[in-house]
């Protein structure tokens, strides 16, 4: 008796001391919000923000790999976007999991609301990498953007009005993400626009004279009240907003329970109304009323419930690198492969006739086509980068280069620094410049080792230092993060421009260095926070 005690004891101790796999994959603690079939229509389709949602099973060893980038992600893009995972292996998850197509884990797959209200949510699979930072770029890609652009022109169109406004002066073309979540938590409640510096009648008209400036406009005959929060963050800011309106409860009311508040409301008003009326006459009318209702309310659920999402096999936005050091990171240092490069200027293009940004939209949307298409079909392809001309490196590479980059125009630019060579993107004038073909067939014969290529500066390929680094996790973790469990192998390609010069020798070298490249990013990932410069505006 006393044997089988402990026998049993220590079979108990045993499993006790056993890592909880099945028991599930994030903690309580975790800054990824766990959504089951049950809430995923509450906290996922009827959020205002954007959410990437990953698929997972808890036994998957690529969803472990992909762990530690998945939750810092989801602290980078706190406040701005959602992060949210589904347990695929739970019974009570797998329908919707079939419903969003898994078939393999893990399945990542971005969700952003309609732009109009009431509309069904957008769903696009998630094809980067499967690091913090391409996740966090993607994901800032995809906000709704509902900050107005205010121009001298329509400035006192946009503070016209009883509601409360809340206006950005900056010297910067492009709205941040923070602006834009600030934006969509004020949705319907507070109108939110920005105004850039040149603007020089309306920043003399509120004596702005630093940026960015945040103005709130209580509305009415108050006046305006200026931002003097400190940091432009979002706690301050949200409470300086507060002053005037609460911003919107995320994820929003459902259609059923607006009805039924204003249904509420609606009894309030028109109570005192009725009270000099037949009490049962009015009874009977409440109660025929609140029986519509409740009907109302268990449709409009159920037609939610049901709602199949739009799945949208789309190609996402190509990554900006807006640092130097991202830049030499990346593309430009001794043994960084190739490499296409889109230069492009500062300033916002919507600041500038259709016209002349017309070329540079078209390059950029079929760049991110072709990435896209090679991604569907799991065949290798070099990285695609913006280069805004902010880019503190950006001036000294186009310089170096002999290019220029104006207004509304983009210079594409392929560069292996590893072999020393360069090619400019050059094809006739015309609305064809930037076509699908067109640049498909530049970036097959960069694949093919085809064309002329011309000699890279020495001066722009640094030193590798990240590089000899110890890592900080055993080299075949990080490679196999990035590689989506359940999905084919990939099909062989012609040979690439460098696989075409490589020998079997250099060949496994270069499969080397390619492994150190990416535990090196790892490590300084999980060294530094992220790059991407989101949290002020």
């Amino acid at each position: 008796m006393h044997t089988s005690a402990s026998l049993a004891a220590c079979a108990a101790a045993l499993l006790a001391t056993l890592p909880a796999v099945h028991a599930g994959l994030y903690a309580k603690s975790s800054p990824v919000l766990q959504v089951t079939g049950q809430t995923y229509n509450r906290l996922v389709e009827k959020s205002n923000h954007t959410t990437i949602v990953e698929f997972f099973a808890p036994w998957c060893g690529h969803c472990q790999n992909l762990k530690p980038s998945y939750e810092k992600a989801a602290r980078n893009l706190a406040g701005l976007a959602h992060v949210a995972a589904v347990d695929c292996d739970d019974d009570a998850n797998k329908p919707l999991c079939g419903r969003m197509g898994v078939q393999g884990f893990p399945t990542l797959k971005i969700v952003r609301p309609a732009k109009v209200a009431g509309r069904t949510p957008v769903v696009e699979d998630y094809q980067g990498p499967r690091t913090a930072t391409g996740i966090v770029e993607a994901v800032l890609g995809h906000l709704n953007n509902h900050v107005q652009t205010v121009t001298d022109k329509n400035a006192d169109a946009f503070l016209a009005g009883e509601g409360p406004k809340a206006l950005l002066f900056t010297d910067k073309g492009t709205v941040s993400p923070l602006l834009k979540s600030i934006a969509i938590d004020y949705l319907g409640v507070l109108a939110v626009g920005q105004i850039r510096n040149k603007e020089a009648a309306t920043v003399a008209k509120f004596n702005v004279e630093t940026f960015p400036t945040l103005v709130l406009f209580p509305g009415g005959d108050q006046d305006p009240i200026v931002y003097d929060g400190g940091a432009f963050k979002r706690e301050p800011i949200v409470e300086f907003l507060s002053r005037v309106a609460a911003p919107n409860p995320d994820p929003a009311p459902s259609t059923a329970d607006k009805k039924k508040d204003n249904h509420a409301k609606s009894k309030a008003k028109t109570s005192s109304k009725k009270a000099k009326k037949d009490e049962a006459s009015s009874t009977t009318d409440d109660a025929e009323t609140e029986t519509s209702s409740t009907a109302t309310e268990e449709s409009a659920t159920a037609t939610d419930e049901q709602t199949a999402p739009v799945i949208v096999e789309s190609a996402l936005p190509i990554p900006t690198i807006h640092t130097a050091e991202k830049l030499h990171k990346e593309c430009l240092h001794a043994k960084a492969h190739t490499c296409v490069l889109a230069f492009v200027p500062a300033s916002d293009a919507a600041d500038k006739a259709d016209a002349e940004a017309a070329g540079q939209h078209q390059a950029l949307d079929n760049l991110a086509a072709l990435a896209h298409k090679h991604a569907q079909s799991n065949r290798h392809l070099f990285p695609f980068f913006v280069v805004p001309t902010s880019n503190p490196a950006a001036a000294s590479v186009l310089e170096a280069l002999g290019l220029t980059v104006g207004d509304g125009e983009v210079q594409l630019v392929a560069v292996n620094a590893r072999r020393g060579w360069w090619r400019h993107y050059e094809a006739a004038d015309g609305e064809n410049k930037y076509s699908h073909e067109a640049l498909e067939s530049w970036i097959d014969a960069i694949r093919m080792g085809e064309g002329e290529k011309k000699k890279l500066p020495e001066e722009l390929v640094v030193a590798v230092e990240a590089e000899t680094e110890a890592p900080s996790e055993p080299v075949s973790e990080t490679v196999s993060e990035a590689v989506p469990e359940a999905t084919p192998e990939a099909t062989p390609e012609a040979a690439s421009e460098d696989e075409a010069e490589a020998t079997p020798a250099s060949s496994a070298t270069e499969s080397s260095a390619d492994a150190t490249e990416s535990v090196s990013e790892a490590a300084t990932e999980s060294a530094k926070a992220e790059e991407i410069k989101h949290e002020e505006l």
